[in-house]
C-alpha cells in the first residue's frame, strides 16, 4: 500500500512512473553504542520501512517530498557541491547527493518522494533508512553500480556531515545487508559480518515505544563518543596497540582506573562489557538457548541504565514491567537513548498476554499510553520494480 500510494502521488504530482525504492528500519537485539568504539553490532532488518519514489527530470533541480509532513524541497544544481539547509528532513537527502559530487558523479536533476512507517524519535533508524533508500535510488537510476558497503559509507557519512550525528555504520549496514529471518553480528573495525538464524516463528521482537522522543540523544551522542575517545586516548600512552575500546580488556580497564575521570571509566567499563555480551549472545544463539541470550540483553539495559548513563524513567519503566513477566525472556532499550522502543523477546504464544500486561503496567505506572509494534525480520533495501524511470 505505500508502494502504490507513493507510486500514484508521484504520476500525479511530475507525471510520469518512477523507480520503487522500499528502505527498512531495524533493531538492534544487542550491542549498543558499540559500533563507533570498533565493537560489534547484532542488528536485523525489520518490517517498518520507507518506500522512495524516484526518478530523473531533466532539469537543473532536485525536487524533494516528504509524503508524511506533506511539504517539498527544491535544491538547484549549481556549479559546487550541495551544501546542508535550514530543512533538516531534506538534509539527510541532500547529504547523500552531496557524497556521490564527492565521488565524483554527476547528479543530475531529479525528483524523489519519499514517505513510510517507521515511527520517528523511536530509535528504529528512520534517518539511516532515508540516507539508504536514496543513496540506493541514486546507484541505480545513475548507473554507479557501487557495492552496498560503499553504499553504507555514503549514508554515514551523509549523516556525520549534513546532520551533524557523529554515527557509527551499524544502521546504514543494517538496512543494505539485512536478510530474512537472520541477524548480522557486523565488527564495526574490519567490517567482516556473519549471519545467525533467528526463529521469528518461535520468538518475536516485540517493541514498546516509550513515547519519549529523544531529543537528547544527538548532542548526548556526540559526548559519549568523546568520552569514549578520551579513554582510549589515556590507555594508549601506555599500550600503543590500542585504537579503540575492543583492544581493551576488562583486567586492563581496571588497572588503569585511577588514572581516568570516574565518568570515562564507567563509559569505557560499559562498551568492554557490551562487546563481550554481543559474544556471547551469539553462542547462545548457536546453541539455541534464548533463554541465557535474553538474560544478556537484561544485562546490555543495566549497564546502558548506569555505567553510560543514556536511559530515562519511561524506558526503565518498561524493562521493570518486562522483567516482572516470566513469559518474557529479555528486554532492554534501544538506539541511541533518552527515549524511543525497548526490545522484547518473547515466546510467541506468549506476545499477547505481554501487550495486554505491559501496557496496562505503563499507564498505571507512567500515566502514559503505550505503542507495541510486532515485528518480522526480513531483507535489506531493494526495488519494488525493475524499470529505471526519467523524463
Amino acid at each position: 500500500m505505500l508502494a502504490q500510494n507513493a507510486a500514484a502521488f508521484f504520476q500525479r504530482r511530475y507525471g510520469y512512473t518512477p523507480l520503487l525504492v522500499r528502505a527498512p528500519g531495524r533493531v538492534n537485539l544487542i550491542g549498543e553504542h558499540t559500533d563507533y568504539n570498533g565493537g560489534f553490532v547484532l542488528p536485523a532488518a525489520i518490517d517498518r520501512e520507507i518506500v522512495f519514489a524516484v526518478g530523473l527530470n531533466g532539469l537543473n533541480t532536485i525536487r524533494l517530498y516528504s509524503l508524511d509532513k506533506d511539504e517539498a524541497y527544491d535544491q538547484p544544481l549549481g556549479d559546487g557541491p550541495v551544501q546542508p539547509g535550514q530543512t533538516l528532513w531534506a538534509n539527510y537527502l541532500k547529504g547523500v547527493v552531496a557524497q556521490f559530487q564527492q565521488r565524483g558523479v554527476v547528479v543530475p536533476g531529479f525528483d524523489c518522494m519519499f514517505g513510510g512507517n517507521i515511527p520517528m524519535g523511536a530509535g528504529l533508524s528512520s534517518s539511516a533508512a532515508v540516507e539508504c533508500g536514496l543513496a540506493f535510488a541514486l546507484d541505480h537510476l545513475l548507473h554507479t553500480n557501487l557495492s552496498r558497503l560503499e553504499l553504507a559509507r555514503i549514508s554515514q557519512r551523509a549523516e556525520h556531515e549534513f546532520a551533524g550525528v557523529q554515527c557509527g555504520i551499524m544502521d546504514q549496514f543494517a538496512g543494505l545487508f539485512g536478510q530474512a529471518d537472520q541477524v548480522v553480528r557486523l565488527d564495526c573495525r574490519s567490517l567482516e559480518y556473519q549471519y545467525f538464524p533467528f526463529d521469528s516463528a518461535a520468538y518475536h521482537l516485540v517493541l514498546c515505544n516509550s513515547g519519549v522522543k529523544h531529543s537528547l540523544a544527538s548532542s548526548e551522542y556526540n559526548t559519549r563518543r568523546q568520552e569514549c575517545e578520551e579513554g582510549v586516548a589515556q590507555l594508549h600512552r601506555h599500550y600503543p596497540e590500542i585504537k579503540s575500546l575492543r583492544d581493551v580488556t576488562l583486567p586492563l580497564l581496571e588497572a588503569h582506573r585511577a588514572e581516568l575521570r570516574p565518568v570515562v571509566y564507567r563509559r569505557c567499563r560499559y562498551v568492554v562489557q557490551e562487546n563481550q555480551r554481543v559474544a556471547a549472545a551469539c553462542d547462545y544463539l548457536v546453541a539455541g538457548d534464548m533463554a541465557a541470550f535474553g538474560q544478556q540483553m537484561y544485562a546490555s539495559h543495566a549497564g546502558l541504565r548506569d555505567d553510560y548513563a543514556v536511559s530515562c524513567p519511561e524506558l526503565d519503566a518498561l524493562v521493570r514491567i518486562a522483567e516482572s513477566q516470566p513469559s518474557v525472556l529479555g528486554a532492554r532499550m534501544m538506539g541511541g537513548g533518552f527515549g524511543g522502543c525497548t526490545i522484547n523477546l518473547i515466546p510467541a504464544a506468549a506476545v499477547a498476554e505481554f501487550i495486554a500486561t505491559t501496557t496496562a503496567a505503563y499507564q498505571q505506572q507512567m500515566g502514559l499510553s503505550l505503542e507495541t509494534y510486532q515485528t518480522t525480520i526480513v531483507g535489506g533495501v531493494s526495488t519494488l520494480l525493475p524499470a529505471l524511470a526519467s523524463n
